[in-house]
């Protein structure tokens, strides 16, 4: 082994991304092999190329380790929203939601309904994962019951919940975005505006459209009806059922810490189930870590709400880790370092710049699994770029969260695409085409960049392309 370290070359750097490609393909679609060992054999084929390029073992493993620690908050709120979910499904607040979600909703607007539902609640509270934990199980529900394709639905909820978890100055991913990219968190959240404004009216557009088009006339209640008596069967309904809801969201919007109030929110939902689901104390309690069994008589509806607790998601907190080890061991050998250089000898103009710093976003969820690393990877790669083309770093920001944020539910084994499949029960692969809300963004985002619409500058150039932020404004 040579004692010298030097970074990959490009042809190694290929050989990572192809192999890595190749396992996670034989490995789950042709073998059906869990994920999970999919990417821990991963660990062993990069670190094979990072002890050819001068790395030891301890040396890697300590990137491993800090890839894992980076992401350990996402652990974290996975863990809170799994027993937040448990709970709130064995208290009746989310059962509560799909009965009077049922009884008010038009079938031919909900999908647009959801969409926004779950942008409101989103922005509100600042979490993509509370949101579709939550609001977006009750959605899934109510839209089940009318009878539109489930991975519709999925992708109306999840497209309204990346809008918060891109926009609210209370998502964490939000805050990142704008401290690693040098830039006061309210322009941050302006510049967005551009993007996102067009992205949310196209995609609602679109979701009230297909809604329209799937139901005919007033729609088939029937099956909502059903879905309702069986609810109301099972579960007390009532108004009292959407306090801990509305705690929740109250609390988040004082900009409270999110994992205390989501575990407090969780604790309310085993009161509310001891108070007014007939669940004994230590039952009510024991669902934190269990979750609870529902019986409602109605297939779907139990599929749906039989889920939640701590231990509901140990599989997906397995695999994130596995992935953040994917991500860390990446970082620590230069392989991201090279692919960020291959990018940024290419990238010399705005179009191409944007273009960078999706993909790069986009590697950090393929690669390392996780929203933290795709936003690191997406701002720290190309922020050189930005400086040299004298692009204001507010698009640097607004083109990281495109990459990154947006990009997270798309990836089967990222933090965001396996709590979604795991939350709403639609496989990552399956509800992909309906994420409109985030492939509208990154197509704007590339558009804006290549036509240089609403690209700053920060000092006006001589070319006819550069054009300082007020004069990009008025255009």
């Amino acid at each position: 082994m040579s004692t010298s370290k030097r970074l990959p070359t490009l042809s190694e750097v290929l050989f990572v991304l192809v192999t890595f490609t190749l396992i996670m393909f034989l490995f789950v679609v042709q073998f059906g092999i869990p994920i999970q060992l999919a990417l821990l054999t991963t660990w062993f084929m990069i670190m094979l190329v990072g002890w050819r390029i001068g790395y030891t073992y301890k040396e890697m493993q300590d990137g491993l380790l800090k890839g894992i620690y980076d992401g350990l908050e996402a652990v974290l709120v996975l863990i809170s929203v799994g027993a937040l979910i448990g709970t709130w499904i064995a208290g009746g607040i989310v059962p509560s939601i799909i009965y009077y979600g049922l009884s008010i909703i038009h079938p031919s607007i909900f999908l647009l309904a959801a969409f926004i539902i779950c942008t409101i609640t989103s922005i509100a509270t600042g979490t993509s994962f509370g949101s579709a934990g939550t609001a977006g199980i009750a959605m899934m529900g109510i839209g089940a019951s009318f009878g539109l394709p489930i991975a519709l639905v999925a992708g109306a909820v999840i497209s309204g919940c990346y809008v918060g978890d891109k926009l609210s100055p209370l998502s964490d991913t939000t805050v990142m975005t704008a401290s690693l990219s040098k830039v006061n968190l309210i322009d941050h959240i302006k510049s967005m505006l551009f993007v996102s404004g067009p992205a949310f009216l196209i995609a609602g557009t679109l979701f009230l459209i297909t809604g329209f088009l799937l139901i005919d006339g007033s729609g088939d209640l029937t099956q909502a009806e059903s879905t309702m008596g069986a609810l109301k069967g099972y579960f007390n309904i009532g108004w009292y059922m959407l306090i801990p809801a509305l705690c929740v969201i109250i609390l988040l919007a004082m900009k409270m810490p999110s994992i205390p109030v989501i575990l407090f929110g969780a604790l309310l939902g085993s009161i509310w189930a001891f108070l007014f689901q007939n669940a004994g104390p230590l039952e009510a309690f024991n669902i934190l870590y269990t979750g609870g069994e529902i019986s409602s008589g109605v297939e779907f509806i139990d599929n749906l709400l039989n889920r939640g607790g701590i231990t509901f998601m140990m599989d997906v907190i397995v695999l994130i880790l596995f992935a953040l080890g994917v991500g860390g061991l990446m970082e620590r050998t230069g392989i991201l370092r090279v692919i960020c250089l291959t990018m940024l000898s290419w990238a010399d103009n705005a179009g191409k710049t944007t273009l960078t710093t999706l993909m790069s976003g986009f590697f950090g969820n393929f690669f390392g699994g996780a929203a933290y690393v795709s936003i690191i990877t997406a701002s720290k790669i190309t922020e050189e770029n930005y400086d040299r083309l004298n692009i204001d770093r507010r698009v640097l920001s607004r083109n990281t969260e495109a990459g990154g944020t947006v990009t997270t539910p798309m990836v089967p084994w990222s933090d965001g695409g396996v709590f979604m499949a795991a939350t709403l029960g639609v496989s990552t692969l399956t509800y992909l085409p309906f994420l409109w809300f985030n492939f509208l963004v990154i197509v704007i985002s590339l558009l804006y960049g290549f036509t240089n619409k609403f690209i700053w500058y920060t000092s006006k150039g001589d070319s006819d392309n550069r054009t300082d932020t007020k004069e990009k404004i008025v255009n």
